[in-house]
C-alpha cells in the first residue's frame, strides 16, 4: 500500500471517529493493516498518522483553496472555485471536517491547536483579501469571509447531525453570491 493511500485513509478515519475514538485496533481495520505495519509507517504512533491526516488537509487547503483564491481571476471566479472545491473535498456534505472533528476533542486539540488555527486563519484571510478585490470594505470583508467558514462548517455539522446533506449543497450553492452582496452585512 502507498503511504499516500494509507494517509487518505487516515483522513477517512479521524473524520468519522476522532481522535479519542480512532484506537490503533480501528486505525488497523480501517487500512487494512496490522498494527506493526501501521507503526513501520509511522513510528510516532496514532499522533503521527493524525499530523499525517491533517497535513493532507492542510495540503487540500493550500493547492484547492489557497491557491486559487490567490490567483489573478475575477473575485466571482475565484470563490466559485473554492466552493466547488468545498463541495467536492467534502463530498457534498457527506463527509465531517477534520478540523472541527479535532478542534472539538479536548485531547486532540490541545496537540494540534495550532495548525487548526493557522490554516483556518488563512483560508479567513484569503477570502477576505478577495472580497477585499471585490470593492468590500475590510471589516466588512473579514466578517463575511468569518461567516463564510462558519457557514460551511455550520453546514457540514448540520448535514452529518440530520443524515441530509441538503443544508450544505444550499449553503454551497449561495455562498458566493451572498459574499459578494453589497446590500449585505
Amino acid at each position: 500500500m502507498l503511504r499516500e493511500e494509507l494517509v487518505s485513509q487516515l483522513v477517512d478515519a479521524f473524520r468519522l471517529y476522532g481522535y479519542d475514538g480512532a484506537s490503533l485496533s480501528c486505525l488497523s481495520k480501517v487500512t487494512g493493516l496490522g498494527k506493526t505495519n501501521l507503526y513501520h509507517y509511522f513510528p510516532g504512533g496514532k499522533e503521527e498518522m493524525a499530523k499525517a491526516a491533517l497535513e493532507r488537509v492542510n495540503t487540500w487547503l493550500e493547492t484547492c483553496i489557497l491557491q486559487p483564491l490567490r490567483s489573478k481571476a475575477a473575485p466571482l471566479d475565484k470563490l466559485q472555485v473554492m466552493c466547488d472545491q468545498v463541495i467536492k473535498f467534502f463530498n457534498e456534505g457527506q463527509n465531517s471536517c477534520l478540523w472541527a472533528v479535532l478542534a472539538l476533542e479536548r485531547s486532540s486539540s490541545d496537540l494540534f491547536h495550532s495548525q487548526i488555527k493557522l490554516a483556518l486563519t488563512q483560508w479567513i484571510d484569503a477570502i477576505t483579501a478577495v472580497l477585499e478585490e471585490a470593492g468590500l470594505e475590510t471589516q466588512l470583508a473579514r466578517h463575511r469571509a468569518e461567516d463564510a467558514i462558519l457557514r460551511i462548517q455550520g453546514a457540514l455539522v448540520l448535514a452529518r447531525g440530520l443524515d441530509n446533506t441538503t443544508p450544505f449543497q444550499r449553503t454551497m450553492q449561495t455562498l458566493t453570491s451572498d459574499l459578494l452582496e453589497p446590500k449585505l452585512g
